[in-house]
């Protein structure tokens, strides 16, 4: 079965169904050879994917004009207009056994007026200029100020690429995925005898959008977001344990090496087989290291989540009174950023449009910046940091993270590990809950090792780490010189919109955290 771009396009905007697959794959399942794939490369250049929502939908200069003009007739100080269309595509394997297929497309735009704090927003999954238009007269009527805003002459945003525009998601053959994620699950298998079952899917989203403003900014991207999971049970002697792993990027398929698949094959068995002789360690206040890469989740959930500026400009964050202040060691920077190439969290350019960009949150650490979107850096009097997103057109944006990650410091492992005479090595997490207002936060260790005598041992389980996030940023005295970004694929949850992100962390000593065992 092979999707053509013609049937992309042409798919009805509210469209999405589920289809099986079974009998398609194995009748071509001899015919079909996995490629082998090489490493990509996107060289960053201007964007060139402009037109394509006038091409497509007709949307003209003078359509967006006259919408945005009423979407200012009650004197919003400005407005927007975010059009979207997606293309998503998800397989997943259990055993052998295709047991979900499904494609999807949505369409449709938002309107946003804005008059200071104060947001109206409406949307409309049709793109007709009349439906736009009652879209805009609604979101006028919410936001209502003195004066009208002005409507500037529009121009074409120009920016870098740091993802593919032609990943083409719509014209994957469906037959060669299923081999692909067979493959996957007898490698998988022919790992570690101790595996028992084995559940591998792939998900892809095509995702067009156009932004404009009323201060004349038009751009257009088309963003690209692939990953592959990889679920494992194991058994032995009666005991079964679980883990997952995940791939993920934007990219096309050819993202997906053999060398990035046999790394997640060999971590999720290795990291299976592990819990078999993990122990409990003893519940108390260590020392613990942060591993490098994946552990970055504890630095996005427990401290980057209190930097984004819509918490601060309500005062409820425990950073609101802590800008230019000092809130860490002097090895700590903490950057978020849009330019890392192929990376979940990249960004050419936001939901707002505003140019992708890197932004220094903490420098040698002294908090140095908010994660803002237009309505918080005209709150503080700066400039926009890129991170007005959202989850889909039927959403007004927030600031949310892009890729936040802790960079390098001086700090081997060895002097890391050097005098702890108990404390625990912490490599993946999961489960974590976190409180924005005071910061204070609880992760499920799920894998690790117990520190004793200056040396890794045995691996653990069963353990939470139990903490606050300032507290934890002024407890990280050493820091490593092995920053890993990682590849996980993570979505952020925030004001019930989840968004893509990516994260990652050079190894850290925290002084001290509670740790919740036996």
């Amino acid at each position: 079965m092979t999707w053509t771009r013609r049937d992309f396009m042409v798919t009805s905007a509210l469209a999405a169904g589920a289809v099986s697959l079974v009998g398609c794959a194995s009748s071509k399942k001899e015919e079909v050879a996995v490629p082998l794939q090489q490493e990509p490369f996107v060289q960053p250049i201007l964007a060139d994917c402009r037109g394509y929502f006038e091409a497509k939908f007709g949307v003209t200069t003078e359509t967006i004009d006259r919408v945005l003009r009423e979407a200012l007739s009650s004197g919003g100080h400005w407005g927007e207009l975010f059009f979207e269309h997606t293309f998503s595509l998800a397989l997943v394997l259990r055993d052998g056994i295709v047991s979900t297929a499904s494609t999807g497309t949505g369409l449709g735009m938002g309107v946003r007026t804005v008059v200071d704090d104060q947001v109206g927003y409406a949307y409309t999954e049709s793109l007709l200029p009349e439906d736009m238009l009652r879209a805009a007269q609604a979101s006028a009527a919410i936001a209502q100020g003195a004066d009208v805003g002005v409507l500037m002459a529009r121009k074409w945003l120009d920016f870098k690429r740091f993802y593919t525009d032609s990943a083409d998601f719509a014209n994957l053959d469906v037959a060669i995925l299923v081999a692909f994620l067979r493959d996957i699950e007898a490698r998988t298998r022919a790992k570690d005898p101790l595996v028992t079952k084995v559940e591998a899917s792939v998900s892809f989203v095509e995702r067009r959008i156009m932004v404009n403003t009323s201060d004349g900014v038009t751009a257009e991207d088309v963003q690209p977001y692939l990953m592959l999971r990889l679920s494992v049970v194991m058994e032995k002697d009666g005991e079964t344990q679980t883990n997952s792993t995940s791939v993920a990027g934007m990219a096309g398929f050819d993202f997906f090496t053999r060398e990035r698949v046999e790394m997640a094959i060999d971590e999720v068995v290795r990291n299976t087989r592990l819990l078999f002789d993990a122990v409990k360690p003893r519940g108390g206040e260590w020392p613990v290291i942060l591993a490098a890469g994946a552990s970055g989740i504890l630095l996005h959930e427990a401290i980057g989540h209190g930097i984004e500026a819509d918490f601060n400009r309500k005062n409820i964050s425990i950073f609101a009174d802590k800008l230019n202040k000092r809130v860490a060691e002097d090895e700590v920077t903490i950057v978020d950023d849009a330019t890392i190439e192929m990376n979940r969290g990249a960004l050419n350019v936001d939901d707002e449009g505003i140019v992708g960009q890197r932004t220094v949150l903490v420098e040698k650490g002294v908090l140095r910046s908010y994660l803002h979107d237009k309505i918080s850096a005209r709150h503080y009097g700066v400039d926009p940091t890129g991170n007005g997103r959202r989850e889909s057109y039927k959403h007004s944006p927030q600031p949310r993270m892009r890729t936040t990650y802790m960079e390098n410091g001086s700090s081997s492992l060895e002097e890391m590990l050097h005098g702890i005479q108990y404390g625990l090595y912490c490599e993946r997490f999961t489960n974590g809950q976190v409180l924005i207002g005071p910061g204070d936060y609880t992760f499920y260790v799920k894998n690790g090792f117990l520190i004793e005598d200056g040396k890794l041992t045995a691996p653990i389980k069963d353990v939470n780490l139990i903490g606050n996030g300032p507290d934890t940023l002024a407890k990280m005295v050493k820091v490593g010189a092995d920053l890993e970004i990682s590849t996980w694929g993570g979505t952020c949850g925030k004001g019930g919109q989840g968004v893509p992100v990516g994260l990652g962390m050079p190894s850290v000593l925290v002084s001290s955290l509670t740790v919740g065992g036996i």
